[in-house]
């Protein structure tokens, strides 16, 4: 008997279970909503089966056998990976889809570049990307949403494996008039008397605000934002210093004003980016390479935007 049913449908029925929603299962899937909706009612109408209750404006909930067979369709999308593994292994060539997250903080200044070189060495990979905090990482890759995330090793779960990539030592940002801007480097007892534009992001903040702490001081968080832009713009403009461990290639505000970065000397190690994987995933062609890309391709000189700005 003929299959009634493709695994690209499979695909957007597990995605809507994840998001709860059919709008953000289009975004997650890079296709129209009206796709999305199509592919669940076929799966519901093939098999007889309610698989959501939609729930106004509460989005969509898993019926129970809406619950087992999208875990069942999990597994089919598992072994046709695994189908694409060895068909690759056995041609000697890495093929098949690619998920990789990436935190936001540095998404723009490390994600387009790694991929397209990892397009031009690999074109038969489906790569997709996404960006998220350091949390929202975590979770996507708990639900398997991605198959690994660029991101700092800050406080990493037992079941996820960190393979650091680079060092990155912490920097205060600070508007060129501001007093500190001249110094060869700052400490966190300069910065504590000074207005501070705090990156408010999951871990990121609280390993920002650790450099205080470590020295039982009390930062003066005069501004919060949970965008890099508005951080460096906010900063630039004079409503405070902020902390970073990138610099993204500039040393200019999204508004075309000018930052300095001063070295922050601290007892607290440096962040360190890299790649986290689930421990239970088995290793797959696709993911091995895409490791390799990174290791090969992220380093300081080859991307010397990254911990300062080009001469």
């Amino acid at each position: 008997m003929p299959l009634r049913f493709t695994l690209r449908q499979l695909e957007y029925l597990v995605a809507v279970a994840d998001c709860g929603s059919v709008a953000l299962a289009a975004e997650r899937c890079h296709v129209s909503s009206p796709s999305i909706s199509a592919a669940i009612s076929q799966l519901e109408q093939e098999f007889g089966l309610q698989l959501f209750v939609r729930r106004h404006a509460q989005g969509l909930s898993l019926t129970e056998g809406g619950r087992q067979f999208t875990e069942a369709a999990r597994e089919v999308l598992s072994a046709g990976a695994a189908l694409n593994d060895r068909a690759a292994e056995l041609t000697g060539q890495v093929r098949g889809p690619l998920a990789v997250g990436c935190l936001l903080t540095f998404a723009q200044v490390v994600l387009p570049r790694l991929r397209r070189g990892f397009a031009e060495a690999f074109p038969e990979v489906e790569f997709r990307q996404s960006e998220h905090d350091h949390a929202g990482l975590i979770e996507a890759l708990r639900h398997a949403t991605i198959d690994l995330a660029l991101s700092y090793d800050l406080e990493i779960p037992g079941d996820l494996a960190f393979h650091p990539l680079l060092s990155l030592p912490p920097y205060a940002l600070l508007p060129e008039e501001h007093a500190l801007a001249t110094r060869a480097f700052v400490t966190a007892q300069d910065l504590a008397e000074w207005p501070m534009v705090l990156l408010d992001l999951p871990f990121s903040a609280d390993y920002f605000l650790s450099f205080f702490t470590a020295e039982g001081l009390r930062p003066r968080i005069a501004e919060r934002t949970r965008d890099m832009g508005v951080m460096r713009a906010m900063v630039a403009n004079g409503f405070g210093y902020s902390i970073a461990n990138i610099r993204l290639g500039s040393d200019r505000a999204p508004d075309g004003r000018r930052l300095v970065f001063v070295p922050l000397v601290t007892t607290r190690p440096p962040m360190r980016m890299g790649l986290i994987l689930s421990q239970a995933s088995p290793s797959r062609r696709a993911v091995a390479a895409f490791v390799d890309h990174c290791r090969a391709a992220l380093t300081e000189d080859a991307l010397p935007g990254l911990t300062g700005p080009e001469a």
